[in-house]
């Protein structure tokens, strides 16, 4: 059987892995100048391949339409994408989180592993080829029309069976432009509507957060409450960033996810009602945090105030906290009275910032919404309106938390439209 597959991101390379496998003859179309380019950037170039869950517990992880994929996590899991990077001599190590990455801390050892297993496959890789349409007759694909080197000269290739794995509409420089969702739609597909998922949050305390820009705070817990009906909306705890527009890293983006699905929450950002509430001390109740500045006191205890707080927490966040807490920063230590300092504790501990919105969806990790899984087979990723037409990865309307499951159902999705 001839197969084309549209991109050369993981989905798209591991749809090639599966399909060669099998003895189809692949051929795999990148418009870019390589494969890979949005995996090379992920986990902060460092790769968060997968994770160590087991496979039943990846769906809980998924927000959006995670149900779907219980037949594609069976058919490619977790171990099974390690296995293929350990026998292209990539090893791998589990960090905090069970977040499984390169023993090397590159992705672009893993890139290397899974081109090197193309390699082996002899699967045929064109780069800086733009797929223009994909062609049918009678509800069945024939093929694609494609340019070459921004040729303006159309050629075609025909094929028996072709996988669609072109990315979402995030991170456009690695060429992740939403192509795939026009060639879809053409053929009669639905588009779920496009969001941003894993993405930065802007807040309105504009000001204090670009005087802790760049500022990362490790195991932090937050919390997002609406400040309507005063419930939690989301809570977690980890890694978290000061940004010039608001709060990132991996406990916000993951946030960011279950935010875009909650119940009115464009109207409540609107109006104000989002709150993050971040305890920068989770590990030590109030009583504690008080005694444990008690004794930062004592030692402190004929300096200023804001020569006070270095042992308790970062540099970059004293000026802000000693702004907020009321407490004139110039006052000895030990003219500090016990409401101060309990009110300095109770600011340690609920740290609030107004959420105002999401940043654009260039700038998101993933793309929420896409081909609606409804027109999807779960067991094979055949479209149902177009016979040999797969469908792999971002451009399906399913997506997840940060912790190496947005790649996995890359894998997993195109591993089965391969083997399909």
């Amino acid at each position: 059987m001839k197969v084309l597959i549209i991109g050369g991101g993981p989905a798209g390379m591991l749809s090639a892995i599966s399909a060669a496998r099998k003895g189809d003859k692949v051929t795999i179309l990148e418009k870019m100048n390589m494969c890979g380019k949005k995996l090379l950037i992920t986990g902060k170039g460092r790769c968060n391949i997968t994770s160590s869950l087991e496979m039943s517990e990846f769906i809980k992880n998924i927000p959006g339409n995670g149900k779907f994929l219980y037949s594609a996590f069976n058919n490619f899991t977790n171990q099974d994408i390690i296995k293929i990077l350990e026998q292209n001599n990539v090893k791998v190590k589990e960090e905090r989180g069970n977040r499984i990455f390169p023993a090397s801390d590159k992705s672009l050892s893993v890139l290397n592993a899974l081109l090197q297993e193309l390699k082996k496959l002899k699967v045929d890789i064109k780069t800086n080829t733009k797929v223009t349409k994909i062609l049918t007759n009678e509800n069945r694909v024939t093929g694609i029309t494609y340019i070459k080197d921004n040729n303006s000269e159309e050629q075609t290739i025909l094929a028996d069976k072709i996988i669609l794995a072109t990315g979402g509409k995030s991170y456009k420089s690695t060429g992740s432009t939403g192509d795939g969702y026009a060639m879809a739609k053409e053929l009669g597909h639905t588009i779920k509507e496009l969001k941003p998922s894993l993405v930065p949050l802007t807040c309105k305390e504009i000001e204090l957060c670009k005087n802790m820009q760049g500022l990362s705070l490790k195991n932090v817990k937050i919390k997002f409450i609406n400040l309507e009906n005063k419930k939690v909306i989301y809570e977690d705890f980890g890694e978290m960033l000061f940004t010039h527009f608001g709060v990132s890293g991996p406990i916000i983006l993951s946030a960011s996810a279950h935010l875009l699905r909650y119940k009115n929450a464009t109207e409540l950002l609107k109006k104000d009602k989002i709150q993050l509430v971040i305890d920068l001390k989770p590990a030590l109740s109030e009583e504690k945090l008080n005694n444990r500045i008690l004794k930062d006191f004592e030692k402190f205890k004929n300096k200023q105030f804001k020569n006070s707080l270095d042992d308790l927490i970062p540099k970059k966040m004293i000026e802000t906290i000693i702004k907020l807490s009321g407490i004139d920063l110039n006052k000895q230590v030990n003219e500090i009275n016990k409401m101060e300092r309990l009110d300095l504790v109770k600011l340690l501990k609920n740290f609030k910032l107004t959420i105002k919105g999401f940043r654009d969806i260039n700038e998101a990790i993933i793309t929420a919404g896409g081909i609606d899984i409804k027109e999807i087979n779960s067991s094979t990723m055949e479209s149902k309106i177009i016979k040999g037409l797969y469908f792999a990865g971002e451009i399906i309307d399913v997506d997840a938390y940060t912790g190496g499951f947005n790649l996995q159902i890359a894998y997993s999705t195109g591993y089965t439209a391969g083997m399909s």
